[in-house]
């Protein structure tokens, strides 16, 4: 093993030109593997965070109302025509048990019971529809990120305390500690606002208005009941298995983010496919850049190979130098186009608008990636030099 690695570093050297080029198409191939794959992963995170800060992995909802006959007897039914039952306010029965067995469900990290509904919202001669969401603080933290996204006061929703959007906020010029008039059929109350947030989802900045769980049921007459639950998971991507789940413990109507966002998964997967087959095709060239070299040194070496195999050396010997040549390019261009890449990434990140972490796991598959693509792209010439008849290399006849 000693001298074939002696034997594989002394024709690198004699080969410079032929070795700077192959280790600088490996250093571009990894580095391009290594930017690729942070910014892919990055990218499909920011997307999933973004549509999932404003909403829940897992809603579950009552049974709406089955369409009911006109007119039936002991055993005939009479319909003239079968149309869907009218939008009518629908009691979430036993809620409280349905919420216990979510919290059961294998996968689910949190729940929370909530109260949503149509409001108006006026300051002054300032009016505009809004969004009512009342729920628990506690609970309501862990499904919706509001904690983390406040740009003015604080996450609090006592019984006089309401947190509103950024861009509602500017809308009714309203400020921290500012009164606003909530009115919903017929029911009416002054709150103060305790807090501003920005999810950056336009719709949600500027209609929602959260209040407390007990707030919203006595405004939109709900008293003791939840308009809904909802869940969040552990892996969002198993959030229809547990969907599922959730359905047959419950037997209600529960309903994942991957369902109701159908556009953005097809755009998600699309995005792993195309990444995936750009990471492919940097470590075909790769492979075809190394074997290509190394089949080429064989021909040119062809006589001295020729002459090591005559003065005893064996073939394993022979197999040895061109694979240590294949791990050595392997091994410096992984080094070498990690580095160039974590610089491209950080390059990029100063300019987008989201972070594009480089974490470790990536660098070491990048690295076993690389060293073996040039052990196989290695393989045949090894094989082929290893297998010259000695006699007929030193003549030429290769």
């Amino acid at each position: 093993m000693r001298l074939s690695l002696q034997l594989a570093l002394r024709f690198l050297r004699e080969g410079k030109t032929q070795s700077i080029l192959i280790l600088l198409g490996v250093t571009i191939g990894v580095a391009t593997f290594v930017f690729v794959a942070a910014l892919m992963d990055a990218l499909q995170v920011n997307l999933v965070q973004k549509t999932l800060g404003s909403q829940a992995h897992i809603v579950i909802e009552p049974r709406e109302a089955a369409p009911r006959p006109l007119f039936e007897t002991a055993n005939t039914v009479f319909l003239r025509r079968v149309m869907g039952t009218e939008p009518r306010r629908t009691s979430f029965d036993q809620w409280q048990r349905q919420l216990r067995r979510v919290e059961a469900t294998d996968g689910v990290v949190a729940a929370c019971p909530k109260v949503t509904g149509s409001v108006l919202i006026v300051r002054g001669a300032l009016q505009q529809g809004a969004l009512l969401l009342g729920g628990d603080p506690q609970r309501l933290r862990r499904i919706v990120h509001i904690p983390d996204n406040m740009t003015r006061g604080v996450y609090r929703l006592g019984s006089d305390d309401v947190l509103i959007g950024a861009t509602l906020a500017a809308d009714l010029d309203v400020g921290v500690g500012g009164p606003v008039r909530i009115t919903s059929e017929g029911r009416s109350v002054t709150l103060r606002v305790a807090g501003i947030f920005r999810l950056g989802n336009a719709a949600v900045d500027g209609g929602w208005v959260i209040t407390s769980l007990r707030s919203a049921q006595t405004l939109l007459d709900r008293v003791g009941d939840v308009t809904a639950i909802d869940a969040r998971v552990a892996s969002p991507f198993e959030a229809d298995e547990i969907a599922a789940r959730i359905r047959g413990r419950t037997g209600v109507k529960v309903q994942s983010w991957m369902a109701r966002n159908q556009e953005l998964l097809v755009a998600l997967r699309a995005q792993a496919s195309s990444g995936l087959m750009i990471r492919i095709f940097v470590l075909l060239a790769v492979a075809m850049g190394i074997a290509s070299v190394l089949i080429v040194s064989v021909v040119q070496r062809s006589g001295q190979i020729g002459i090591m195999r005559a003065v005893g050396v064996r073939r394993q010997v022979v197999l040895g130098v061109f694979l240590w040549q294949g791990a050595v390019f392997g091994i410096a261009g992984a080094a070498l186009g990690c580095g160039l890449g974590a610089i491209a990434v950080r390059g990029m990140e100063s300019s987008a608008l989201f972070a594009i972490p480089l974490k470790p796991e990536l660098l070491a598959t990048s690295l076993l990636v690389s060293l073996a693509t040039g052990l196989l792209s290695a393989f045949l010439p090894a094989r082929r030099a290893s297998r010259l008849d000695p006699a007929a290399a030193i003549r030429g006849d290769t």
